[in-house]
């Protein structure tokens, strides 16, 4: 009874695993949760998450917010991170790939096309006062992309006056799955996820840079840290993000 007993202090007074703590864009919420909760079970290290723009991640983390590991929509943002000295040198890696796409509402009834290029009536499709739903460009690299995307097709110009600019892709992605704005550009797996939306368009992969997702260690990060960014990389992982449409980094 007295072994028994030691035993179960020593139970009690043990420490509970570090909870790790990964900020992470938008985009990748379902995805990296489902990768959480894997890695979890395979480890019994618990994973807190934090999702936002890449943009206000990267300004966070030069502010000291306590993140182990930063995923980003783009390398800009990982770039920031990087020169503001947030990120543990040589743990960067791109971990992921997507595309961009055009949304409507689901009851629109416009057709959709196969490509989006620079014939497309993007201002007719808008209607007289409908807005353009994006992730704001200023941070939101989902956002960059689009102006990227719109800029190389010539559409940029007139369109710019009509965005709907919000905080992070899903925003954008609300705004249009609730008929607030009749168009988004969103990025392939939101799309997917979203049965408000109905796919408009997609956009040609040389009209924007490659959408990448960088992942490192922060500064910050502890001792185990490194094994659930090696989990991120392994086969398990790849096939949770395969399912939600993420492809492999370019």
């Amino acid at each position: 009874m007295t072994r028994f007993l030691l035993l179960l202090l020593a139970l009690v007074a043990a420490p509970a695993p570090a909870q790790l703590r990964v900020f992470a864009a938008a985009s990748l919420t379902e995805a990296m949760q489902e990768a959480g909760r894997a890695y979890t079970a395979r480890t019994k290290e618990p994973v807190s998450f934090s999702f936002a723009s890449s943009g206000t991640i990267a300004r966070q983390l030069e502010g000291g917010a306590p993140a182990d590991l930063f995923v980003s929509a783009d390398a800009e943002s990982m770039d920031y991170a990087v020169a503001k000295g947030s990120i543990r040198p040589g743990t960067r890696r791109a971990l992921l790939g997507n595309s961009l796409v055009l949304v409507a509402p689901m009851a629109s009834r416009a057709k959709p096309v196969a490509m989006i290029d620079g014939r497309f009536p993007l201002l007719a499709r808008l209607g007289p006062n409908g807005r353009l739903a994006v992730g704001d460009p200023a941070y939101v690299p989902a956002g960059r992309y689009a102006e990227q995307a719109l800029t190389k097709l010539g559409l940029w110009r007139a369109v710019q006056p009509r965005l709907a600019r919000a905080e992070n892709v899903r925003a954008a992605l609300a705004l249009v799955s609730r008929g607030e704005a009749p168009l988004g550009i969103v990025y392939a797996t939101d799309a997917a996820l979203d049965k408000g939306v109905a796919l408009a368009g997609r956009f040609p992969a040389a009209s924007h840079a490659p959408i990448s997702y960088p992942m490192a260690l922060t500064t910050r990060a502890a001792p185990t840290a490194p094994r659930f960014a090696r989990f991120l990389l392994s086969a398990q992982a790849r096939a949770i993000f395969a399912r939600y449409g993420f492809t492999p980094p370019k």
